[in-house]
């Protein structure tokens, strides 16, 4: 081989070597480069916190989830005072209230009575007591209409006032074993005079939002029963409570 062939040869050689380090570096740079673009930074790991809209008194699932069972009860007063109530409310499985939210209660699981109120002649206390093994949720306040007995088409079904203004939690939550009440009073100015004529029986549906008419409790009041510009309050935990609430209706119920 002639000298001039042999540091052609070499050059070549010397060439091709460069070559491969330079592709060396290069695919350890890309490397790099792929392995820094896929770490995530911090704030993107973290999703921001969304603040629930309160939901629409009448209550779908969509808006039980985006409601927080704690802040209801305060906002609302649907926990009551009774201490069981708001122990539970921030509880979870199926006595809570996020479950009473999405499982509205039925006749099959409740008890409803109708009693006088010590003290206070014209009011009737409506208990409704959940007998089942798990929550469940009831409207606002029950649907109540006072009527004559003997009347077929209800054409002088008298309807109480009820507090307006509601919102908060889709349902008022019952726990097992526990009782809600509310209470009507069938003549709140104490009036002798002017009273409707001839009413003499109290229908109770325990949840006018979910049950059917067939499940109104019909509740005998008497012949001499009064009743002029009733007033009914919202379901609460305890009967002080559910007075209070009474004196605060203002609205015609529907």
């Amino acid at each position: 081989m002639s000298v001039k062939s042999a540091l052609s040869v070499s050059a070549v050689l010397l060439l091709g070597g460069m070559a491969l380090t330079a592709c060396s570096a290069g695919s350890s740079g890309t490397t790099a480069g792929s392995a820094s673009g896929a770490q995530p930074s911090a704030s993107a790991s973290v999703a921001s916190p969304v603040s629930p809209a309160s939901p629409a008194p009448s209550g779908t699932a969509a808006a039980a989830s985006a409601w927080s069972p704690s802040a209801s009860a305060a906002a609302n007063g649907n926990g009551g005072s009774g201490s069981s109530a708001g122990s539970r409310s921030s509880g979870g499985g199926n006595n809570s209230a996020g479950y009473a939210y999405t499982h509205p209660c039925s006749m099959a699981q409740l008890s409803v009575h109708v009693t006088g109120r010590s003290g206070a002649p014209s009011q009737r206390v409506i208990e409704v007591r959940n007998l089942g093994a798990s929550s469940c949720g009831l409207s606002y306040y029950p649907l109540v209409s006072l009527d004559n007995a003997n009347s077929a088409n209800g054409g002088q079904a008298v309807l109480p006032l009820v507090p307006g203004g509601l919102g908060g939690a889709p349902a008022y939550p019952v726990y097992a074993g526990q009782t809600a009440y509310a209470v009507i009073d069938l003549d709140p100015s104490g009036a002798t005079t002017g009273t409707a004529a001839g009413v003499n029986e109290l229908n109770v549906l325990a949840d006018g939002d979910h049950m059917p008419n067939a499940d109104t409790v019909n509740v005998p009041l008497g012949s001499g029963a009064l009743v002029l510009k009733p007033k009914l309050g919202l379901y609460r935990s305890n009967i002080a409570d559910a007075v209070a609430s009474m004196t605060t209706a203002n609205t015609v119920s529907s």
